[in-house]
């Protein structure tokens, strides 16, 4: 599913040149997450290598900014947390299923299915 085109959707690399396939998978993954919740107000994302090593291959970071109503959910995937990230598709893969998980908590308080403490 697309996304309809008044809903932003900004797709920055950095420290990486642009990669179209990359930018593909985002907005294909992006049109699920519409899919599961059209009233997302924007998507923000950044994909960066920031650190390189000369012992080990880069590792992707990717940053994901969704707007939904009443709030903004983040999503910071560190590459030092999993050496898989060396492949930026995977940590593209692991960014979404991470705002996937957000959206549905979200989904829940709003429909009430969760407590307040």
């Amino acid at each position: 599913m697309d996304i309809p085109l008044d809903i932003p959707l900004e797709i920055t690399f950095r420290e990486i040149p642009h990669d179209q396939a990359v930018e593909d998978e985002i907005r294909e993954r992006s049109g699920k997450l519409y899919h599961l919740y059209p009233r997302i107000l924007f998507f923000r994302f950044v994909v960066e290598a920031p650190h390189r090593s000369h012992h080990k291959g880069n590792l992707y970071h990717l940053r994901v900014h969704l707007g939904v109503p009443g709030e903004d959910l983040h999503v910071n995937r560190d590459p030092q947390d999993n050496h898989a990230h060396e492949d930026v598709h995977i940590a593209v893969r692991d960014a979404f299923q991470a705002a996937h998980r957000q959206l549905l908590d979200y989904l829940d308080r709003r429909r009430g299915y969760t407590k307040s403490h």
